[in-house]
């Protein structure tokens, strides 16, 4: 089926897209559960399931209304990530990067967005955001050539992207602060080569490969600046940097959530660990331990829940633009990553030596967790930003 005819299949207006999407996921529950292993041992989702995603309007949630896309609020968008990490990792991932990519290309040209979605909102996309590339000023555009690591989805996207380093004569260009200049190349994914690497400890089902592309004369038509004024209308693109600490947030609580059900799914099944007076359920040592998982949970769904609602007034009011949000929306993606591994650690422990099988979702999700918090967005350095913040704005107090 032609992507065009795809699209145009799932494309039936929804009464009320952020509840139909809820609806959906939890329709769909049942068969993500069945295909995990699936999911893992071919390093990618099946296309079945990738297509019931594709109905639901995964792909098109963040699109502008515009292009037929649902443009949701962004807190509700949050919602639909969670949800589809709860139930697994790798499925989870791929919303996120669903999400963000729709956010990355609104920052395009409006020539450039209309071809990536002319055949519909449901388009798929992906790339990465590691400067891989160079792209060298030519008299048609630009010669470019690279390698990008970490393309997350590129075995089912449409469309791929990629930063570049500007050059000239073979030198880079400078940009803002003196840094290289930067921007992203966007092409149809046939035009990209991809490499068989992603062979991981977790996330596995992602297809985060390496994706290339040999030297190449690409025209300006396909080149964009992620920080360049609004492209579209709405609150949702007034900034984009901003949002995507909070969606990697998303896929930590999310995955925190699902990770909690697991264990309470074991401990229901009446499960009695060797040398254990009593079964799971029925010890205060795992009931201690599960009120401190649960507080830890708690406490991650309110702080993200509280960002997201902050980073929303601003985004509404205008005000989204502000290195200063970036810095919260970082110091919340960092501790909810580290906390949210906390809690698949301390689940993974309380499941006992049943929980190292392959069949366990438990060290699934172990994996997963672990592997999401190396992402840059959830990396402990970030703390220092953070810390210069506090301290500026307590010199602001005191003055």
């Amino acid at each position: 089926m032609r992507l065009h005819e795809k699209n145009k299949k799932h494309s039936v207006p929804l009464r009320d897209p952020h509840q139909d999407m809820l609806a959906g996921i939890r329709e769909l529950a049942p068969e993500i559960k069945a295909h995990a292993a699936e999911i893992e041992a071919a390093r990618r989702v099946p296309s079945d399931l990738l297509e019931r995603l594709r109905s639901i309007g995964l792909f098109r949630m963040f699109v502008a209304r515009s292009h037929g896309g649902l443009e949701l609020d962004f807190p509700a968008g949050l919602e639909v990530i969670k949800a589809l990490a709860r139930l697994d990792g790798s499925i989870g991932w791929i919303a996120t990067v669903a999400g963000a990519s729709s956010l990355f290309v609104a920052a395009s040209p409006p020539e450039l967005y209309q071809r990536i979605y002319q055949d519909g909102p449901d388009t798929a996309i992906c790339g990465s955001s590691q400067p891989g590339g160079t792209a060298e000023r030519v008299a048609d555009g630009y010669r470019v050539k690279g390698r990008w690591p970490f393309a997350s989805g590129c075995t089912h996207a449409d469309w791929i992207g990629g930063f570049c380093i500007v050059t000239e004569n073979g030198k880079p260009v400078p940009g803002p602060q003196g840094k290289p200049l930067l921007r992203v190349v966007a092409l149809p994914a046939r035009d990209w080569e991809i490499e068989d690497t992603w062979h991981a400890a977790g996330l596995k089902g992602t297809g985060s490969h390496h994706v290339t592309l040999r030297e190449t004369l690409v025209s300006e038509a396909h080149f964009f600046d992620l920080d360049a004024a609004p492209r579209q209308s709405g609150p949702l693109y007034q900034a984009l940097r901003q949002w995507l600490p909070l969606v990697h947030g998303a896929f930590s609580v999310g995955m925190a959530e699902g990770t909690v059900d697991d264990l309470l799914a074991l401990a229901s099944t009446g499960r009695q660990q060797l040398y254990a007076a009593v079964p799971m359920r029925e010890s205060e040592i795992f009931q201690y331990d599960l009120g401190r998982i649960s507080a830890d949970l708690g406490a991650a769904q309110a702080f993200h829940e509280v960002q997201a609602a902050s980073h929303w007034r601003h985004a509404l009011a205008g005000t989204l633009n502000d290195e200063d949000l970036m810095i919260e929306g970082a110091r919340s993606a960092t501790w909810l990553a580290a906390t949210c591994v906390g809690i698949a650690d301390a689940c993974f422990a309380l499941a006992g030596a049943g929980a190292v099988y392959d069949s366990s979702p438990l060290q699934r999700r172990l994996r997963d967790l672990h592997v999401a918090a190396q992402h840059a967005h959830a990396q402990q350095r970030q703390y220092v930003e953070i810390g210069k913040l506090a301290l500026r704005r307590s010199a602001g107090h005191a003055g």
